[in-house]
């Protein structure tokens, strides 16, 4: 058999045929590979880029588009304050006052008084988390009714001089709005705010109501939330330039409204008018359910009132006051009658405290910082004036003293209730020729009782007593306290003030020493009648008590004001009675006037006598008929 041969060429062709073949395929692919990929790539990437870019203008286009259509389906003409507007504060500022403006509504949401504190010692505000409202309700040409609460304003803050203004604009476009105009001057609580429209007229509905409402949760402030609320926290209101203040739980309609102050002790939210406000209601209601639970609010105050279109269009200058409640503060706001919210008393108690408590305060304060000496100097100052009328009583009571033994005869000589007329003009008769009148002693009394209760409002609404110390008081505008009760005792409290203890002791001894007085100018007593003498001694008892329950959750100042007026009045009545007062030259006196010819009676006089002449003659007709049957 023939063997096969190895062919070289045959193999060297098929390994050069072989690495062709291998070259051609390892060039190939990876090539193909590469360029497959990068292309796939491409395209991916360029779709999705071109994707997303497509989404985003078409998703951005389509929200506005419909936040557009929303708008004007809800708002009508204001669709852009909807579109354009966002959250967003302003702040007007100056040395005594902080006012933050909200965008939403473009009303205040934070009014912070400066430079006082809370009574537990936080930042004082009047207005805070949503407190307080203002909003103006109307309607417009295309039947819409809006809020200006719900609505976004534009803010600007610009200067005019030492003035910052912050407007606030509700457009319609740009040269057409609604605007909230707020001016501030530096150190000034009085804020200029101007509500106007321009534009508006083919917009705002004039045939429907435009309602302006403000309403206000009063924050407590005080340490005494029974006297803050009770007592001192008020509407107050000036309508028909008359200024009268509103109820708790109560409402009113007032035409001629000037202006509104929602008071709360020594702080006050107020809204003033240029224009007059009509058929404007009121109301004010008491948010205290429970005095022994701790209280946010003390009152709600609210008001709404319409307001009216001049040519279509709104037009109100107005003011914003907010700050303390100082007497002194609100005078100097001519003829705004702001000063009445200040609480001094009606009549003769405000008038005293006016014109003769304040000044003499300001003046003894312009040389004192210490608040309990000046409430002391001014109780002397007030004693020293009021003496001569405690000599005029001390007078009286002595004169009674010396004819005594003559109406004690008087009373044997005329025993029984049959004689009782006949008693009566012969007591008369005695006291008329010894210059001695049952008044005389009643009327220094009486000329006393203003000043008492003028003092009782001048001391607990004088700002400037606020959170001033004295001794262990640490606020002379609340009670001080030196103990503090496990348990509250009804009408008393939970805890010990000293001010109205010494207070109370000093009246005890007071009324104790001023018994034997009171009991000179009383006629004897007469059969048949009360024995005041008696009703005298409980008297001594009870008012001190009276007094202690009382002032215990009442102003310390008052409390030291009584203590030492006490004292004061028992010192110069034992003066009065040891130095001044003469026993024996008073009877001298007295035996002296017997003896002149008796004055011509007066009309009202005589005709006193005749009265009783006839009532006397009448009595002894029924005592003979009663004899004869």
């Amino acid at each position: 058999m023939e063997q096969k041969k190895f062919d070289v060429n045959s193999f060297i062709g098929m390994v050069l045929l072989g690495g062709i073949l291998l070259y051609w395929i390892n060039t190939q692919k990876p090539d193909e590979t590469t360029n497959t990929s990068t292309n796939t790539e491409q395209v991916v990437n360029n779709d999705s880029t071109t994707n997303k870019n497509v989404l985003t203008e078409n998703n951005t286009f389509e929200n506005d588009s419909l936040k557009q259509i929303a708008a004007k389906t809800k708002l009508g003409a204001f669709a852009l304050s909807a579109i354009n507007g966002s959250e967003g504060t302003s702040v007007l500022e100056n040395e005594v006052v902080k006012l933050t403006i909200n965008n939403k509504g473009g009303q205040i949401t934070e009014a912070q008084i400066k430079n006082y504190k809370t009574y537990d010692s936080l930042p004082l505000y009047m207005i805070k988390d949503k407190n307080a409202s203002f909003n103006i309700n109307f309607g417009t040409t295309d039947n819409r009714t809006l809020n200006t609460k719900d609505l976004f304003f534009t803010p600007s803050i610009t200067k005019n001089g030492n003035n910052t203004i912050v407007s606030m604009k509700l457009k319609v476009s740009e040269t057409q709005f609604l605007e909230y105009r707020y001016e501030i001057k530096p150190n000034d609580y009085m804020v200029d705010f101007a509500v106007r429209s321009q534009g508006l007229s083919n917009v705002i509905n004039s045939s429907t109501p435009i309602n302006l409402n403000w309403s206000l949760n009063g924050y407590r402030h005080e340490k005494s939330l029974k006297t803050e609320n009770t007592m001192y926290s008020k509407l107050y209101y000036k309508s028909e330039d008359d200024v009268d203040d509103l109820s708790p739980n109560k409402s009113e309609v007032l035409n001629d409204l000037n202006w509104v102050a929602y008071k709360q002790h020594f702080f006050t939210s107020n809204l003033l008018s240029d224009t007059p406000f009509n058929n404007a209601t009121i109301t004010s209601t008491d948010l205290v359910k429970n005095e022994e639970i701790d209280t946010v609010f003390t009152k709600r105050y609210e008001l709404q009132t319409p307001l009216a279109l001049t040519a279509g269009e709104l037009n109100y200058n107005m003011k914003w006051f907010y700050g303390p409640s100082d007497y002194n503060l609100l005078k100097t706001y001519e003829d705004t009658d702001l000063d009445q919210t200040a609480d001094l008393g009606w009549g003769i108690f405000g008038f005293l405290n006016r014109t003769v408590f304040y000044p003499v305060f300001n003046l003894l304060k312009g040389f004192l910082s210490n608040y309990g000496l000046i409430i002391i100097l001014m109780t002397i100052v007030v004693r020293i004036l009021m003496s001569p009328l405690v000599y005029k009583s001390y007078l009286s009571s002595a004169k009674m003293k010396v004819i005594r033994p003559e109406l004690n005869a008087l009373n044997e000589k005329y025993p029984g209730k049959e004689n009782a007329m006949k008693r009566q003009q012969e007591t008369m008769a005695i006291q008329r020729k010894a210059g001695v009148s049952m008044l005389s002693g009643c009327i220094p009394a009486l000329l006393q009782m203003p000043v008492f209760f003028a003092l009782f409002k001048f001391f607990p609404t004088n700002l400037s007593l606020r959170q001033e110390s004295f001794l262990w008081a640490n606020d002379l505008s609340s009670y001080d306290t030196v103990f503090k009760l496990p348990f509250s005792i009804p009408f008393y409290g939970d805890h010990v003030s000293l001010f109205p203890i010494l207070a109370s002791v000093a009246i005890f001894f007071y009324m104790k020493m001023n018994q034997s007085q009171q009991a000179n100018m009383q006629a004897p007593t007469q059969e048949g009648m009360p024995d005041m003498s008696k009703m005298m001694k409980y008297m001594i008892y009870f008012s001190p008590i009276m007094m202690l329950f009382f002032f215990n959750n009442y102003a310390s100042s008052l409390s030291l004001y009584y203590f030492i007026s006490n004292l004061l009045t028992i010192a110069i009545m034992l003066v009065i009675k040891n130095f001044v007062i003469d026993e024996e030259k008073i009877h001298a006196k007295i035996e002296e006037n017997k003896k002149k010819p008796e004055k011509k009676k007066s009309k009202f006089r005589q005709r006193i006598d005749d009265a009783m002449k006839q009532a006397q003659e009448q009595q002894a007709i029924q005592q003979k008929q009663k004899k004869k049957k």
